[in-house]
This record gives C-alpha cells, sequence and structure tokens, in this order.
C-alpha cells in the first residue's frame, strides 16, 4: 500500500512539472532534515505592523514629520542605534540580528501580510479568516516533521486567537491548514498574569486524581478494541487526541510548566506584569518544558495594539515599547543565562511597517515597502545589521528581504529543508517555502 501510495504521489508531481530526481531529492530531504541548528523557536509577533521608525530603524536627521517624536540611543552593537524607549533590549542587542531592509508585495490589509510573514506565502486577498485550504503555519510543520517526544505540547499559540478586526475571524497563518487539526497550535487563552490563572482544558477536574485518570484510559481502551475495523478506522483521530490528551494531564513536566507562580515575584516584574509580558515568560517555561514552536500574537484583533493609525508617539511610549521592551529583553537574557539561546530561535516579526509620513491623526498607516525585524539565538549572527532603508525609511536600498526568505531561513535554523514537499489532503504535493532564499548571511 506504502509503495502505490507513493507511485501516485510521483504521478502527481509529474503532472505538476516535477522531475522524478528533484521529487526523490526532495522526500530523502524529508526523512533525513538538515542537521538543525535550532530545537526550538519563540515567535513574538507584533500584531498589526510596528512601526519601524519609531523603533529599529530612525531617522533623526529626517525632517520632522519623518523622524518623529522620539530619539535614538546607543547599543552594546556599535554605530546601532534603537529608540529611546527600547533601553533594555539595547543592552540585548549584541545578540541579535536586525534586519531593516524587510518587504513584501502583498497588498497592506493586516490579513493577507500576517499570512505572508507567519507561512511565507501570499494567499492573494484582504481577508476571509483562517481557511482549512491555508499552507500550514511553521510549528505546524515542525510538529509533523520535528515532532517531540514524550508527552509534550509540539506547537503552542497564545494568548489570543487574533482577529482580522474587532468581532471578525480568525487571523490566517496561525492554524495547520491543509495539514489538518491534529497539527494546530495548542491554544492558551487564559491571562497568564491573573492570579487564577490556570489552563483550564489542561488542568483535570477537581477530585479527579491520576489513578482516576489512569482507570479510565485503560476503561477507554477497553472499549477501543470492541470496535469494529471501519469504526475503529472513523475514530482514528479522535482516539490520538483522546490518548495525548490523557498523557498531558498526567505529566508533571507539563502541568509545571504552568506554574507561573515558581517563578520568582522579581522575575515576573522584569517580563512585566500584563498579559504579554507573562505571556513570553510562559512560552519560555514552556520551550524549557519541551515545546517546539510557541508563537505569542501581541493582539486581541489587528486593530487593538500596534497598528498606530493614530497617537502612534502616545501608544508606542505609554503602553506599547515599555511592555516589549522588558518581556523580549527579559527572554533573550533568561534563554542566555540558562544556556538555552543558542539552541532557541526567537524571531519578533509583524505585519508590515509604518508610512514614513505622519498623517493628520499624529499616527502612521501601514507600508509594506519597508521595515525591519529581529532575530536572535538558535545559529543566528550574534551583534549584526541586516539591509539598509533610504532617508526616509520608505525603501530598501540595500539587500531586500521578503518574509518568505525569513521563513525559509527559520525552517533551515530548525533543522527543515523549506524546498521539502508535504503533502494537503487530496495527495497533491506542496512545497513548505517555495519562494524563500535562505539568508546564509545571518547563520551563524
Amino acid at each position: 500500500m506504502r509503495n502505490r501510495r507513493e507511485l501516485l504521489r510521483v504521478g502527481g508531481a509529474a503532472a505538476l512539472g516535477l522531475t522524478l530526481s528533484r521529487f526523490l531529492k526532495a522526500q530523502e530531504a524529508q526523512r533525513d532534515g538538515f542537521a538543525s541548528k535550532a530545537d526550538a523557536c519563540i515567535v513574538i509577533y507584533l500584531n498589526g505592523g510596528p512601526s519601524h521608525l519609531d523603533m529599529w530603524d530612525m531617522k533623526p536627521d529626517g525632517p520632522v514629520d519623518i523622524r518623529g517624536e522620539f530619539q535614538p540611543i546607543a547599543t552594546t552593537v556599535p554605530g546601532v542605534q534603537l529608540c529611546e524607549h527600547l533601553p533594555r533590549l539595547a543592552r540585548q542587542m549584541h545578540r541579535t540580528t536586525l534586519i531593516r531592509s524587510m518587504q513584501h508585495s502583498v497588498n497592506n490589509s493586516h490579513a493577507a501580510a500576517v499570512y505572508a510573514a507567519l507561512t511565507g506565502h501570499d494567499r492573494g486577498e484582504q481577508g476571509g479568516g483562517a481557511q482549512p485550504t491555508d499552507h500550514p503555519a511553521p510549528g505546524s510543520v515542525l510538529a509533523k516533521l520535528r515532532p517531540p517526544t514524550g508527552a509534550v505540547l509540539p506547537y503552542v499559540a497564545l494568548p489570543y486567537k487574533t482577529q482580522e478586526g474587532a468581532g471578525g475571524p480568525l487571523q490566517p497563518g496561525f492554524l495547520a491548514g491543509f495539514l489538518g487539526a491534529s497539527h494546530d497550535p495548542f491554544w492558551i487563552l487564559d491571562d497568564p498574569n491573573r492570579p487564577e490563572f490556570r489552563v483550564r482544558n489542561l488542568a483535570p477536574a477537581d477530585g479527579l486524581t491520576a489513578d482516576r485518570l489512569s482507570h479510565r484510559k485503560q476503561l477507554l481502551s477497553g472499549l477501543d478494541r470492541g470496535l469494529d475495523q471501519r469504526s475503529e478506522r472513523s475514530l482514528g483521530a479522535l482516539d490520538a487526541f483522546r490518548h495525548r490528551a490523557f498523557d498531558l494531564l498526567t505529566t508533571d513536566g507539563v502541568q509545571r510548566a504552568f506554574r507561573l507562580d515558581d517563578e520568582t515575584p522579581e522575575a515576573r516584574e522584569r517580563y512585566g506584569r500584563n498579559v504579554y509580558g507573562q505571556s513570553v515568560l510562559l512560552a519560555r517555561r514552556l520551550v524549557e518544558a519541551g515545546t517546539r514552536f510557541v508563537t505569542m500574537s501581541w493582539a486581541p484583533d489587528a486593530n487593538a495594539t500596534w497598528d498606530t493609525h493614530g497617537n502612534n508617539f502616545h501608544a508606542l511610549r505609554n503602553t506599547l515599547l515599555p511592555q516589549f521592551d522588558a518581556a523580549c529583553s527579559s527572554l533573550l537574557e533568561d534563554l542566555a543565562d540558562r544556556g538555552m539561546l543558542e539552541r532557541t530561535l526567537v524571531a519578533v516579526l509583524g505585519d508590515f511597517g509604518r508610512t514614513p509620513k505622519i498623517n493628520t491623526a499624529a499616527g502612521r498607516d501601514h507600508w509594506n515597502a519597508c521595515y525591519s525585524i529581529l532575530l536572535a539565538g538558535g545559529g543566528v549572527t550574534q551583534g549584526a545589521v541586516i539591509g539598509a532603508s533610504d532617508r526616509s525609511g520608505a525603501t530598501p536600498i540595500e539587500n531586500p528581504i521578503s518574509p518568505g526568505d525569513v521563513v525559509a531561513t527559520m525552517y533551515r535554523l530548525l533543522g527543515i529543508d523549506p524546498l521539502t514537499t508535504i503533502y494537503d489532503p487530496l495527495e497533491r504535493p506542496q512545497t513548505v517555502v517555495p519562494n524563500g532564499r535562505v539568508l546564509h548571511e545571518i547563520i551563524a
């Protein structure tokens, strides 16, 4: 059966113009993988589109209607400056690679840009929410091709299922898409900053001990053996979910990751006593417990936080930048102190940048022609700046880089060939990232 299936796959590949040698090469790469430089990845996704001109790529000598209200400060990388409201992150820049020449041709809507940023693909529309035909998120691909061993949550997303707009559909790019629901993230939607924080769907009901859970598992296994073959096939996916749930409910390592009270009060304060700071802290604890991929989306909906069409400087100065500075700098510092940064990739991503010219509402609008992102750990070169923008931050003048390039590089660092072939439910071959180049210049 397996050989026949592979033969059908080769035939389908040929129909799509793939040669047999290329198909077999992709299959070999999928089986053997690359030597990974990272075992895990934490994505801090600044949902809505952070202003590169007021964070990473300031233009202090530009006109007042471009340079904005903030001043640059020195960092631990000579000649590299950040915004004055990122003082703690400035002291961690020797551990990072800053890319200042990001751009994409995707339209300026949040949904399309988020999808491109997280998957490396252009879905080519204005919105419509996550679809089962979408290309999978990197966490889903990693869960399929490099799953962790034991009772571990392979891919976690928190603290929101970010909507395209308030009351709108779920943004695309976070789910498994055509890989199927079994590779979707485990969602943590409880606020980890609340004193009563508890991951309800991973906590046993009151009075349900480990012995009672074990007895129920044995009982259900006995019932499974009584099913006919046809019913067993139809319930196969449900059975896999159920057994995994039992394992997670009874494994102390998973449960311990959620016990944020085990952290000192000082440590929790360093990350910031807010939903985002504590979510980043929880991401670190999940990776310590064996989770391979965590995505932290910094907004309940696309317009709620970093989408600063109005009052850009007030929002950045008083809320967004202080919270981000605390969370991101603490994560990098803690991973380094624990000897984990070398094997943990940290990616600070966003939809796009903001317009060079400040609008009449003291804000900046969407700008996909040029923006910045930050990478650290997991085999990334330390203390580097890649690319450059023009004098107004409007367009790259050196080494333009696309979201597909970044996602392809993330896969490469995580031990997956971005040209690996995966299959949709109709057994059609799909390339993980077909239109992205690995950025070898940022790999240590």
